[in-house]
């Protein structure tokens, strides 16, 4: 089945795909050069997308996969519960309305052109905000109900007729242990969403909404057609995997996720049922964060040709079962879910689809983000302080070549927080920063090797530690080894060391040191012949 082409040609499609790609690029500049928190001005986690006037995903930035894939719910979310007009902003971060985890705060807002009734489209920007309050700094509890994880925030205005909302933002600072660098955070998005509204404008002005609408109709149509010939190319049959988180935090070890890849011609149906029921933990994830999921795998597949828009969605059917780790029942805590179940869910369908591809998939990667938060009062600079990064790990090796090392894979994409970043703007000094030698799987391609980051703390802080495949290790594919599985360590001041759990909350007094060993990804194939080395 051809797609409708809508009257739009293939050159004029490629044209706009671009024109809009660029609009989401650069209102993630904008935010980028404009945030204050080293979590988003250094690490960049943070989205931007573009979505038509019926609230579907039309373009985006290269940015945060969990973030993209998810942002449609929340966007949905919000224009059937909050009536916007022009110079209005709708904020949203409740991951029962869309959103992932709380610190992922999303702002929504319409581009309305003079004389028309209904908005063309809408923008959309998500950002981590560093601390959302809750019951540690950097929101990242060991926690077992959403409300202690932080503030909840329902899809309300926070901007009207280009003036902020008061009262939310009264609310919004008050629940947050940094409150400037909250609102320096917030300003920036809302200084994003105006470029891509101004943008937008700019294009109508140039080729008018008739014009635009079309184009952005025939791109989903587009992206429809090449999802529909990718999964053709798939084998038809029945393909499961199954992979198994550590623990909860809370008790709960040996977590299951499966999944059944049912591809018929041109259509995949992905059942997640026999997973396990959601858990006392933090490590629940939502629908928005499966289906992120699955669209990045998809993605992945396809090798970034497919132009990615709500058009992928068409040709699948997720089933989630309600009550599940892969979509938990209210007020199930989510913060870990977000962002360690959200990887191992690529892990699993990649398993799956290893069986139906083996030359084509690649072995696990670290299967983690290695969560790392802390804060405390920072004497030196007399002001309390928040931090939140991810660490990389391995990638997996493939068919044609080994995993690279210490690289944020899969679900993250952020970038790395530079050492003399985080030294200028927290009471902390980096006393190891490395890869960790001979942590990938062997086999015919050696799987990415993880990095060992060791931080020494000069003031009294807390800090919160979620990680993963500290028990179970990446697996490695078609007879290749696993990678090697993470670590935890804290070091005393007289330099006694001792373990630490994947998922951890605990202090640490100046002088200590916290040391984090990420896992090695997997390896891929069998060595060939005695004594091989892998690649």
């Amino acid at each position: 089945m051809q797609a409708r082409d809508r009257g739009v040609d293939a050159i004029t499609r490629e044209l706009f795909l671009h024109r809009l790609s660029a609009v989401c690029e650069e209102m993630g500049a904008a935010l980028c050069k404009s945030a204050f928190s080293a979590n988003i001005k250094e690490r960049r986690d943070f989205s931007c997308a573009l979505f038509d006037g019926a609230g579907q995903l039309v373009a985006q930035a290269a940015h945060i996969p969990v973030h993209l894939g998810s942002t449609q719910l929340a966007v949905k979310e919000a224009l059937g519960l909050v009536t916007m007009s022009a110079g209005d902003v709708a904020a949203v971060n409740d991951p029962f309305a869309g959103g992932t985890h709380l610190p992922d705060l999303t702002l929504v807002a319409p581009v309305v052109l003079s004389g028309r009734s209904r908005p063309l489209a809408f923008v959309a920007v998500r950002a981590h905000h560093a601390d959302m309050g809750g019951m540690v700094p950097g929101s990242m509890p060991l926690s077992e109900e959403i409300f202690q994880e932080g503030l909840r925030i329902p899809p309300v205005l926070c901007v009207r007729n280009r003036r902020w909302v008061p009262e939310f933002l009264r609310l919004f600072l008050a629940n947050t242990r940094v409150p400037e660098e909250r609102q320096g955070d917030l300003f920036a998005q809302l200084a994003a969403i105006r470029i891509g509204q101004a943008r937008m404008a700019g294009l109508c002005r140039r080729f008018g909404a008739r014009v635009l609408e079309t184009v952005m109709a025939s791109l989903l149509d587009y992206s429809e057609q090449l999802a529909r010939a990718l999964i053709a190319r798939i084998p038809n049959g029945r393909y499961t995997g199954q992979d198994v988180l550590d623990d909860d935090g809370r008790g709960t070890r040996g977590i299951q996720l499966r999944v059944a890849l049912e591809v018929k011609r041109d259509s995949m149906r992905v059942d997640f049922s026999g997973s396990s029921p959601q858990v006392a933990g933090c490590l629940n994830a939502n629908a928005a964060i499966t289906w992120a999921a699955v669209l990045y795998v998809l993605q992945t597949l396809a090798g970034g040709r497919i132009p990615p828009n709500a058009g992928l969605m068409r040709r699948l059917e997720v089933v989630a079962p309600e009550g599940s780790i892969v979509n938990a029942r209210f007020p199930a805590a989510v913060a870990g879910g977000n962002v360690e179940t959200s990887q191992r869910l690529v892990d699993v369908l990649f398993r799956a689809l290893a069986r139906a591809l083996p030359e084509e998939i690649p072995a696990a990667s670290g299967g983690t983000m290695n969560n790392l938060a802390l804060g405390g009062y920072d004497p030196i600079r007399s002001r309390f302080f928040t931090y939140y990064e991810t660490i990389a790990s391995g990638a997996g090796a493939g068919p044609s070549g080994r995993g690279a090392d210490g690289i944020h894979t899969h679900m993250t994409n952020t970038w790395n927080t530079p050492i003399e970043a985080l030294e200028a703007a927290y009471p902390v000094r980096v006393t190891a920063y490395r890869i960790r030698v001979r942590s990938g799987g062997e086999g015919r391609h050696r799987g990415g090797a993880g990095v060992v980051r060791e931080i020494e703390v000069l003031c009294p802080l807390r800090f919160s530690l979620l990680s993963e495949r500290r028990v179970f290790p990446p697996w490695g594919l078609l007879g290749a080894q696993p990678g090697r599985r993470g670590r935890n360590v804290q070091v005393g001041r007289n330099g006694r060391k001792w373990l630490l759990p994947g998922k951890v909350e605990g202090q640490l007094a100046p002088g200590e040191r916290l040391r984090i060993e990420t896992p090695g990804a997997g390896g891929w194939g069998r060595k060939r012949g005695r004594g091989a080395r892998g690649k």
